[in-house]
């Protein structure tokens, strides 16, 4: 009995065909020079046959992958989910693959990734942590390919950056709780050091406080939960008002971590924003008019993908890109 796990070859589709190999080829990549009946003969042989190109020929030939690679730190919570989208939406209309991997916002396990992406010799690679092991680095500066750090503006990139300032952003949102009138604001995060766009949120967080002389920093980072449980938000609110009951108002590092912390004011039957005033970070489906209305920071999630694609795939010289943020008050502030 033949072995029915092995790849079709180009040879077996210009036998099917009755043409030459050389006849397979140029129907896959230049059909417009091939007679259409040819193509036609040839195309239906590829799919009674079900024939794979093998790009890995070609990508030799040309020294080209087509290929870009992505490490993100997670896909739960949507937090990269829009990200992820731009990119591999703009990867697509240029003749880009994508491969995807998730780091769970482990340094030593983005390290091993990237030694694993590089070993396909991609034509780029994209990370959405800022926060690299040593060995990570320096496998990243010496990769030869354009490298795009995504959601953070590093001080000093290994090459590009897409996204805004997270510390920026958090004085924003927390300021902007103040100019509406709460003076009592507390913020609920993670405490992981991995999770450096949370501890930027929650730095901003405190120079808004002390830039408006209002009181000292109320911070509650519960531990053991991942970056966007929302178990995290009832937690961190129930710990906030046994420790400062008067608190009037809570920055969540995250929507998801807002909706936790708004399911706990409704169970302890608290009015949102009379009782207390959410917001998050994000603005996520969840968070919309038709969701949570939660008050939020709105973050251009897709197009930071989508520009980081596009300096992937035009080969462009080392640049940052800051796409910035915006403020969206909703009823839950």
């Amino acid at each position: 009995m033949p072995d029915e796990r092995r790849w079709v070859r180009m040879s077996e589709v210009a036998v099917a065909a009755k043409v030459s190999t050389m006849t397979v080829s140029r129907v896959l990549r230049s059909p417009e020079k091939v007679r259409p009946e040819t193509c036609e003969r040839v195309e239906a042989a590829i799919r009674h046959l079900g024939y794979v190109p093998d790009e890995s020929a070609s990508a030799l030939s040309s020294r080209r992958s087509r290929v870009v690679g992505a490490l993100v730190s997670t896909l739960g919570g949507s937090v990269f989910a829009s990200t992820v989208d731009g990119l591999s939406q703009t990867l697509r209309e240029a003749g880009y693959q994508l491969l995807l991997a998730t780091t769970n916002y482990t340094p030593e396990l983005e390290a091993d990734f990237i030694a694993a992406m590089l070993a396909r010799r991609p034509d780029g690679l994209v990370l959405t942590s800022t926060q690299h092991t040593r060995a990570g680095h320096r496998l990243l500066r010496s990769a030869g390919i354009p490298i795009v750090e995504l959601w953070e503006l590093p001080e000093r990139p290994i090459d590009s950056a897409v996204g805004f300032s997270n510390r920026a952003a958090g004085k924003a949102i927390t300021e902007f709780l103040a100019d509406i009138g709460h003076q009592r604001i507390g913020f609920v995060g993670r405490p992981e050091p991995s999770d450096t766009r949370g501890q930027l949120r929650r730095a901003g967080y405190e120079d808004a406080l002390a830039k408006r002389s209002l009181h000292a920093p109320r911070i509650v980072t519960p531990a053991g939960l991942g970056t966007d449980d929302p178990r995290a938000g009832a937690m961190g609110l129930t710990e906030m008002l046994a420790r400062w009951p008067d608190t009037c108002a809570v920055f969540c590092s995250s929507d998801s971590v807002a909706l936790g912390a708004l399911s706990e004011a409704r169970r302890r039957g608290l009015g949102v924003p009379a009782d207390i005033a959410v917001a998050g970070f994000g603005d996520f489906e969840m968070a919309s008019e038709h969701g949570l209305a939660l008050t939020t920071v709105r973050v251009p999630g897709f197009t930071i993908g989508a520009q980081a694609a596009r300096l992937i795939s035009q080969a462009s010289k080392r640049c940052v890109v800051d796409l910035g943020f915006q403020i969206v008050r909703r009823i839950t502030a």
